[in-house]
């Protein structure tokens, strides 16, 4: 129902949406090569499904990615997160030189994560295309801003199936440069492998969703939580006001938090309409302060506004208590790591700034820093690439975290700090 729902609002809003082969899909899926938006109908792609099935993401991402530069007539362009879709278009801007010489050829370049019987099936899918490789070559060395719709001039929207939360920082990057000029589109929220809602609206900028009542059982905590604990359902929402989403959708699982956080926008026929706010997860405390992930991305990104020429690429944090040993005989504290552009180094009057703009957007995390509760904050830059390294590890196609849990992916991305 979701699904015929999906193509019946893109065909009614873009009407070569759904033309054969116009459509290239950019997704890592390992244990299940379909379209994320959860209907695989084969017709539709250019792409192979079987390069989205490959064991290395970044190896699956650049096959996608040369099936669909193959294609100069793209009608949709789609992703089942948006961080797929950025680390993409970062490996065609790193990488154009090879992915137009694979175009003239009609070849597979063998690369890390790609065996090579997979490898001859998906060359044997190609030919020579001298033409498309010359005019590939000719829009990359122009630059990349709009670049997108450029190499596909009859692009008409960018699908994205998780548009939202810690994916929001690349939607709103790919907006301003690569895909400049062309509407996003979200068309479902789901939450713990549950669909739960449908976005009604596809030229709007921000996604909102109108929540069916018959696909999940859904219950809401209020935000910020009562004393006691008690669930709202469906027809007692207010408008305007923020819930944690409890959910009942799979045998087994009943009443679970699902770690999501809605704000409800609206009405739409009596069903509530909502947007995600923020993963309960992915909150910053180390003495019981929590600072949610949303406001935390909007302090650095204040904080990175006062650096002349910095551009905010990517960040990742992670609570001192992680660290161990290795944090010193100080106090609890936040270490972030950033990757920015138009900056080479940081000084030390920069790193302040970002410990600064949260003292003074969160008074309680001011008022533990005065006490000496909480130690100043530590800010590290890492290398280009360093956060699709990341993604790469996190070994499944999931949302980009921002508050890191795991030793492993914080020695990771300690490797890659260059300031």
């Amino acid at each position: 129902q979701g699904s015929l729902l999906y193509l019946d609002i893109l065909n009614a809003t873009f009407p070569q949406a759904l033309a054969p082969r116009g459509t290239a899909l950019l997704s890592w899926a390992p244990a299940c090569p379909r379209a994320p938006a959860g209907w695989p109908l084969p017709t539709l792609y250019c792409t192979p499904a079987e390069a989205s099935a490959l064991p290395s993401r970044a190896a699956a991402l650049r096959v996608q990615l040369l099936f669909a530069l193959r294609t100069r007539a793209l009608r949709v362009l789609e992703a089942g997160l948006a961080s797929e879709l950025h680390d993409a278009l970062v490996a065609l801007r790193m990488g154009w030189h090879g992915l137009a010489q694979d175009l003239a050829l009609g070849r597979v370049s063998p690369q890390p994560g790609l065996p090579e019987d997979t490898r001859g099936r998906l060359q044997a899918l190609l030919a020579p295309d001298a033409s498309r490789a010359a005019e590939v070559r000719a829009e990359c060395a122009r630059g990349f801003e709009g670049i997108v719709q450029r190499l596909w001039p009859q692009l008409e929207v960018v699908v994205v199936g998780t548009a939202h939360s810690t994916e929001q920082l690349y939607c709103d990057a790919l907006r301003q440069a690569d895909c400049k000029g062309l509407p996003f589109y979200c068309p479902f929220y789901q939450a713990a492998g549950a669909l739960l809602g449908v976005n009604l609206w596809p030229q709007e900028p921000a996604p909102r969703f109108l929540l069916c009542p018959d696909w999940a059982f859904c219950e809401f905590l209020t935000c910020p939580a009562e004393e006691e604990l008690r669930t709202v359902l469906l027809g007692e929402l207010w408008e305007g006001r923020e819930y944690g989403l409890v959910l009942t959708a799979r045998p087994g699982e009943y009443r679970c938090r699902a770690g999501e956080v809605l704000r409800v926008t609206g009405f739409h026929k009596q069903c509530p309409v909502v947007e995600p706010v923020r993963g309960e997860s992915q909150a910053l405390s180390v003495r019981g302060e929590s600072i949610p992930e949303d406001r935390f991305c909007r302090s650095l990104c204040r904080a990175v506004g006062m650096w002349p020429g910095a551009r905010l690429v990517d960040y990742v944090c992670v609570e001192s208590a992680l660290l161990g040993a290795s944090s010193g005989a100080c106090a609890p504290h936040y270490e972030v790591f950033v990757e920015l552009r138009g900056l080479r180094d940081l000084s030390e009057g920069q790193r302040y700034k970002l410990d600064q703009c949260l003292q003074e957007d969160f008074p309680i995390y001011k008022s533990f820093r005065f006490k000496g509760s909480i130690g100043p904050l530590r800010l590290h830059m890492v290398g280009a690439g360093a956060f699709a390294r990341l993604r790469d590890t996190l070994g499944s196609p999931v949302p980009m975290p921002r508050v890191l849990r795991e030793e492993r992916l914080l020695q990771l991305i300690q490797s890659t700090v260059i300031s």
